[in-house]
């Protein structure tokens, strides 16, 4: 074997190299961070003194200059609700049928190309299509179940790639073994396939309720109302959610100055809820992992 003659100091500027390249990441890491923590401490700084028992129990009042944002709460939670039902069935499903059931040809290259595609559209595009299909063709209206379907599908790809990868990354000798002791393939997938692979579903399908949460085009043309400050009673109601509330108390209303007070106590209890529903995540996670490790 032919001997390599490496410059005398080639062991001083690989280490040199090294410690520039951390430091570099480190510096961006500690940015990124930064930046973070800049926003959360600005929107912090700026609701805090809004939120009350009050704030978050009552209805707004005199313009949206006063009250409370109770209303688009249960919105929110409504709509969040409504998409779930809608998306975590049909992307479970759509995933374990990629990858447990259809051919590795051209028919699960194409859906997945498909719904790759799906996950970089605007969002503004789901919330034209949701208002032609279902509040105009479907003649649902202006309601929560049109909202609702619309951020289902928006969610969709989300559910759909998370479920795929999750099961993906389990071992096939885990199907063989199963199918090899006389289980067929849905107790295989059921037993078997679904609660390893259920750490990461449930953290893809919590983050696509985290994404719903936050989201304003798709609801804007479809369920979404100025000012609704009674709770909706029906699917076909429409109602207030956070975060078109935050939009229109920021852009226009009676008192653009009385009602900035209000916006950021918007923005941090939909900060808040986005932050809950990361913890569910993690929690959700570790038990699941933890009950596959007594098992």
């Amino acid at each position: 074997m032919r001997n390599i003659n490496y410059p005398a100091n080639y062991d001083v500027r690989k280490r040199r190299s090294q410690r520039i390249a951390f430091l570099l990441f480190r510096f961006f890491s500690l940015f990124i961070a930064f930046i973070l923590f800049a926003i959360l401490g600005f929107i912090i700084y700026k609701g805090v003194g809004v939120l009350s028992w009050d704030f978050l129990t009552e209805a707004p009042s005199d313009g949206m200059t006063s009250g409370g944002i109770f209303p688009a709460i249960v919105g929110t939670l409504y709509l969040m609700l409504g998409s779930a039902i809608v998306a975590f069935p049909i992307g479970i499903m759509s995933g374990i049928y990629m990858n447990e059931y259809a051919s590795k040809g051209w028919v699960v290259r194409f859906i997945r190309l498909m719904t790759n595609n799906l996950s970089g559209v605007p969002s503004i595009v789901f919330g034209l299509f949701g208002m032609a299909l279902f509040v105009k063709y479907l003649e649902f209206g202006d309601s929560i179940l049109a909202g609702s379907l619309t951020l289902g599908l928006l969610s969709l790809p989300l559910v759909i790639r998370t479920t795929e990868e999750a099961l993906k990354d389990i071992p096939n000798s885990m199907r063989e073994g199963s199918l090899a002791l006389g289980a067929s393939k849905l107790q295989t997938i059921w037993k078997i396939i679904l609660p390893m692979g259920m750490p990461r579903i449930i953290t893809g399908l919590i983050l696509s309720l985290g994404r719903v949460s936050g989201e304003t085009a798709p609801i804007l043309f479809t369920c979404a109302a100025y000012f609704f400050p009674q709770l909706p009673t029906s699917i076909f109601d429409q109602c207030m959610a956070l975060p078109y509330h935050l939009y229109v108390i920021s852009t226009s209303g009676t008192d653009i100055e009385a009602q900035q007070p209000i916006a950021y106590g918007t923005a941090l209890v939909l900060i808040i809820i986005i932050l809950i529903i990361n913890l569910l995540s993690g929690a959700l996670r570790r038990y699941f992992e933890n009950k596959l490790k007594t098992k």
